[in-house]
């Protein structure tokens, strides 16, 4: 058994290096998928992310079983195969997740961004920056995650409204807001 878990290390330690490798020097950007990276994938929020079965992490369980696999071979308590070979394979699934968890974290974590989630003004406040004429378009000031942002903006009434009036965002079409005075 020893053997077996012995070439699951080295198959998993040179899959991961060629893998490095070839992706440093070859690239292949313009034909492997977004962003060049054939693991990567995007979850139903449009977060990058990757997948319990991305060669990174099979990769990771591999080398995991394998490794942990000579460890447990070694220790007295763990060394029949009835033994270790569960705990080798609980310790390389705990590994896969942890890196699928932490691949996944950097993803969510690195993808953030200055411009704000456009659905997720509906109902805010705003202060009008330039005055709504009637029938016309002004430009409202917002702040979202922390940083101010301007867009034109028409009166959901077609009524006129004054600049630094308080108003609230009803509705959003294309790059129109549309608001109403706060009462």
């Amino acid at each position: 058994m020893i053997t077996v878990y012995a070439i699951c290390l080295v198959f998993g330690l040179v899959f991961t290096l060629l893998s490095a490798l070839a992706g440093h020097f070859f690239g292949g950007h313009d034909s492997v998928g977004m962003d060049g990276h054939a693991d990567a994938g995007f979850s139903s929020d449009g977060v990058p992310g990757i997948s319990l079965l991305s060669p990174t992490v099979l990769a990771s369980f591999v080398t995991a079983f394998g490794a942990f696999g000579l460890i447990f071979c070694q220790i007295g308590a763990t060394a029949s195969v009835w033994v270790n070979a569960p705990l080798s394979f609980v310790s390389g699934l705990v590994v896969a997740l942890a890196v699928l968890w932490l691949f996944n974290a950097l993803f969510r974590k690195t993808q953030g961004s200055s411009e704000g989630r456009v659905a997720g003004l509906i109902g805010q406040t705003a202060a009008i920056a330039t005055p709504i004429p009637e029938n016309g378009v002004g430009e409202i000031s917002y702040v979202q995650i922390g940083s101010r942002y301007t867009a034109p903006a028409r009166s959901e009434k077609g009524c006129a409204i004054a600049a630094g009036k308080t108003v609230r965002i009803t509705r959003i079409v294309g790059t129109q807001f549309f608001v109403e005075v706060n009462n």
